[in-house]
């Protein structure tokens, strides 16, 4: 029976240095594959490279000589001896490699759990894989395993939900605060990284407007055009103030540009209508007892940080029960794949049927003709029906033993009560996977 080997390194057993000197040579994909199929131990194979893992997925029948193939491939396609790395790769073998891969496919094992990138990484290897005609039955099946195993997490899990970055918390909060973000005004004031990011999160969920103010009117130009902003002045900042519903601040300041008096003075023209202020510099831009006016909410780094912790915790809570799911769908595939065993037993059978049908049928063409077609149909259906109906109870029975230590005794049996090796010596219960996929 062949054996599903993973082997392969990520974020956790090697360091960036190392995962960049095999992710940079493997970027095509085809390459890899290419290396993986001129393997006589390798029947199918799949090949995943991002810039947090790099694993094979292979089956194979030869377990040891596959492994030391697969790690000398991975040697090759790094330009990297086998000691530099060796020891950073991990092994999973059957069905821990089944745990393994829809645990990836889930983002069980990410390095930011519930991150949704992977999965679509995962897709586009497989389609890699398939058009090299590298992957076969197991594989296939595998992978399609992973994916309905990943949607599954999804849907009956929140582990996507809370956010784990900072931009994301920052359009959370905005969330709870507006209920809706459709039709509000962000003003971003400097032009940090993280405030970069937070505002296209908050332009992506559906804000009207945006305006950027910088102290040098010309930065602000640059970075108004990424997001199809207006660009003011920093001399514009109160009259701005009056416009925003959503202010995001980030510049290098060592004093605060948001003073108390600055918001309470706005407030009283805005007729208090609520001000959203999320403050992600450090030193802080916004001065703390901002906070302690009605109608404002202001939210420095610490605090966002406060909530990316909570919902880091509400993810590895969900994460229990993603990995319920993983469970109980390696369990259904451990099954699936037993089943494998009894396959050619059951398609030698099958086609012996079929060749007797034939035969009877030439045998008896003469007497047949002389019925009209629709006769001729009805009694071939009848033929068929009773063969599949013998067929049907020994076929049960096989696929019942799939796993059991007396599966091989019971296929011997049936091949020989059957005479299925009749001129064939060499058919057995050779698997299907026997040969690389044509």
């Amino acid at each position: 029976m062949p054996k599903l080997i993973n082997i392969g390194m990520n974020h956790e057993t090697a360091p960036v240095e190392l995962r960049e000197c095999l992710a940079v040579e493997s970027q095509n994909v085809h390459k890899a594959l290419g290396l993986m199929r001129n393997l006589d131990v390798v029947r199918e194979g799949f090949f995943l490279s991002t810039c947090n893992r790099v694993e094979t997925l292979i089956v194979a029948e030869e377990v040891q000589e596959a492994k030391k193939a697969v790690v000398s491939l991975l040697s090759k396609l790094g330009s990297i001896p086998v000691n530099d790395f060796s020891a950073c790769l991990y092994t999973y073998e059957n069905m821990d490699a089944v745990t393994h891969i829809f645990n990836v496919a889930s983002s069980l094992d990410s390095m930011v759990i519930g991150e949704p990138q992977i999965l679509g990484q995962i897709k586009d290897a497989y389609l890699q894989s398939t058009r090299t005609k590298m992957s076969g039955v197991i594989l296939n099946r595998l992978m399609h395993k992973a994916f309905h195993v990943a949607k599954r997490v999804r849907s009956e899990t929140d582990i996507c939900g809370a956010a784990v970055s900072i931009s994301y918390a920052a359009v959370e909060l905005a969330r709870k605060i507006f209920h809706e973000l459709e039709g509000k005004r962000v003003l971003l004031i400097g032009a940090g990284e993280m405030a970069e990011l937070a505002a296209r999160h908050l332009l992506t969920n559906g804000v009207s407007a945006m305006t950027v103010l910088n102290r040098t009117f010309e930065r602000a130009v640059e970075v108004a055009e990424r997001f199809r902003a207006s660009p003011v002045s920093f001399d514009e900042m109160e009259d701005q103030l009056l416009k925003a519903d959503i202010v995001l601040t980030s510049t290098a300041s060592k004093a605060y540009i948001l003073t108390h008096a600055m918001i309470k003075k706005a407030l009283r023209k805005r007729r208090n209508r609520p001000l959203f202020l999320i403050d992600i510099a450090v030193p802080r831009d916004v001065e703390p007892k901002v906070n302690k006016l009605n109608n404002v909410y202001l939210y420095d780094i610490d605090d966002l940080n406060g909530v990316i912790e909570i919902n880091k915790a509400q993810r590895l809570e969900e994460a229990v029960k993603a990995q319920r799911i993983v469970n109980e769908e390696v369990v259904k595939f451990e099954k699936w794949l037993k089943t494998l065993a009894v396959v050619p037993t059951i398609v030698s059978l099958r086609e012996k049927a079929e060749a007797i049908i034939l035969n009877e049928f030439g045998k008896s063409r003469s007497v047949l003709e002389q019925l009209t077609p629709q006769h001729q149909k009805g009694v071939e259906v009848l033929v068929r029906s009773i063969v599949e109906k013998m067929l049907n109870d020994p076929i049960l029975f096989l696929k019942g033993k799939a796993g059991r230590s007396t599966l091989n005794d019971y296929l011997d049996t049936t091949r020989k009560l059957f005479s299925l090796d009749e001129g064939d010596e060499s058919s057995g219960t050779k698997s299907i996977t026997g040969n690389k996929p044509s």
